[in-house]
């Protein structure tokens, strides 16, 4: 089976797309990667998109029609992206977060809009969407899902391993050789990665790609350890797995109250930043016991992340997600076409341990497409999984 997905992650610039082709055997799985892209999102509906994200206000008006537009702009590039492999037989769309609701210690919401009907009406296939929040009603947090993929790809390996995606937010999967099912997973969101960077390189448009190209500012700056403990002292990071977290907590206004009455550069600030997100990764790297880290997303790109994360942790092998067959700019997207293959096998896509969920649960929604539905045999669970 062919599957096609889709993903906007919490950088919100643009939409990850890629195509699977999936083979299944008694539960060992195969995946041939067929397709790969990142296509931006045009700069007015960016635009549009950030204006309306927490803690800035909206409407529903606002959110109907943002909901309507990314919906489309997804279901353009899924319909380049089937035509180019000679079509697929399913999506997976995780759409564009815009709310992540966290009381205290407990997930109780998430919202994801770009509406899969018109993915749907424009492939011809169904889709799979709104894949967080069956995880939540089961009482976990619906992140991170990519715990899911990790821990296939982690499997095996002795000691213990991780897997760290470095997006807006920073999420790490923990696996550990020894242990009962549940035990040998821990996954939560450790902090922000790209997002406070992220949001200064905005706002003060030091570069139209919005964010820190080759951490060209941040190397022209010095860390203000004053502004950093300040940083490492918010309470998030104290408390215990499985947790997350997103913008709704670590954004503009955030990086503003903290920094106010601070005699700091612009490139000292986010020289300080992105010294947060490597003491908050190594520190829980080192906690976890981890010998071995495969690092993916954006933030991995940044060359003082990488660099810190290694001075941090000379006694762990830190590597691209690429060793693990999963490239480093496409492992969330393969995420969700994996989700969307064990949806349609009825397939239940998330680790309890990992999120904090009761027990394990089919994930998604599904659009129907131009014909009847037709599910494929159902099978109990994947127990390898292989990329290619």
């Amino acid at each position: 089976m062919r599957v096609l997905g889709l993903l906007s992650g919490t950088s919100h610039d643009g939409i990850d797309v890629v195509v699977v082709d999936f083979e299944e055997t008694r539960g060992a799985v195969r995946g041939t990667v067929l397709h790969e892209d990142s296509v931006p999102y045009a700069t007015a509906l960016r635009a549009r998109l950030v204006a309306a994200l927490p803690p800035a206000s909206t409407t529903f008006a606002e959110v109907c029609e943002l909901d309507t537009l990314i919906g489309q702009a997804f279901a353009q590039v899924a319909v380049e992206a089937a035509a180019a492999v000679g079509g697929v037989d399913a999506v997976c769309t995780h759409g564009q977060t815009v709310y992540h609701w966290v009381d205290g210690d407990h997930a109780l919401g998430t919202l994801q809009i770009g509406q899969p009907a018109w993915i749907a009406e424009a492939v011809g296939v169904p889709v799979v969407s709104d894949v967080r929040i069956r995880d939540i009603a089961a009482g976990g947090h619906g992140a991170p899902l990519v715990s899911f993929l990790d821990e296939l790809l982690l499997r095996g390996r002795p000691g213990v391993s991780a897997a760290l995606n470095l997006g807006g937010i920073a999420n790490i999967t923990i696996v550990s050789s020894e242990g009962t099912a549940d035990e040998v997973v821990s996954a939560y969101d450790i902090g922000p990665a790209n997002a406070l960077v992220d949001a200064v390189v905005t706002t003060e448009r030091l570069n139209p790609l919005g964010y820190d190209a080759d951490a060209a500012i941040a190397r022209s700056g010095a860390v203000d350890e004053a502004l950093l403990q300040t940083l490492l002292a918010d309470p998030y990071y104290a408390l215990p797995a499985p947790k997350s977290t997103g913008k709704e907590h670590f954004h503009l206004a955030y990086v503003r109250s903290h920094a106010a009455g601070r005699d700091i550069t612009t490139p000292d600030l986010i020289r300080t930043l992105t010294e947060l997100t490597v003491q908050t990764v190594a520190r829980d790297v080192r906690d976890a016991g981890v010998g071995f880290l495969a690092v993916s997303g954006g933030g991995c790109h940044n060359p003082l992340i990488m660099d810190g994360l290694r001075d941090a942790l000379p006694d762990v092998a830190v590597v691209l997600a690429d060793e693990l067959g999963a490239s480093v700019d496409s492992k969330e997207a393969i995420l969700f076409a994996l989700i969307g293959w064990c949806t349609m096998h009825g397939v239940a896509a998330v680790r309890p341990g990992a999120t904090g969920a009761r027990a394990p649960r089919v994930l998604g929604t599904i659009t129907p497409g131009a014909g009847p539905l037709r599910m494929p045999e159902p099978i109990a669970a994947v127990t390898s999984l292989a990329l290619g």
